[in-house]
């Protein structure tokens, strides 16, 4: 197993079409995690929608802290965890635009333009994890 530097886990979870599976805090301390789409933006934060009144949605309103787990199932392993506070945001318009990113990063760019529409609604949250710690590991079977 060897350590990713930075370059290579940035790398690793922008890879293809990689879901994430993000970890909220519930409000009786247990972990809640659900699968996730997601970009980057220019900062280096993860950028990703939730409606606003789903379990995750609800949890990272009243906790902003949250980690996400990227991982390549196959031989011979690898995942990224990343750990952080996310900030909310509610501007349809940057909620557009980066819907419409992330639809095109998942569907393609001749859908992108219709995930952005569907996903930048009244009841939809723009979310942005800011990383504070990551863990990063390749080759982990070997």
């Amino acid at each position: 197993m060897r350590v990713l530097d930075e370059a290579e886990w940035r790398a690793f979870v922008l890879d293809g079409t990689r879901t994430g599976k993000l970890a909220t805090v519930r409000s009786d301390g247990a972990a809640h995690v659900t699968p996730i789409w997601f970009v980057f933006d220019d900062e280096g934060r993860i950028v990703f929608t939730t409606a606003t009144n789903t379990v995750k949605g609800r949890n990272l309103r009243r906790d902003p802290r949250a980690s996400l787990c990227v991982d390549d199932e196959r031989p011979p392993f690898a995942f990224v965890r990343i750990d952080g506070e996310v900030v909310l945001d509610e501007d349809m318009d940057e909620m557009r635009r980066w819907a419409t990113a992330i639809g095109g990063r998942y569907m393609g760019p001749d859908r992108a333009a219709e995930f952005g529409r569907r996903n930048a609604v009244e009841g939809e949250t723009l979310v942005r994890l800011t990383p504070t710690h990551v863990v990063a590991r390749g080759g982990v079977s070997d």
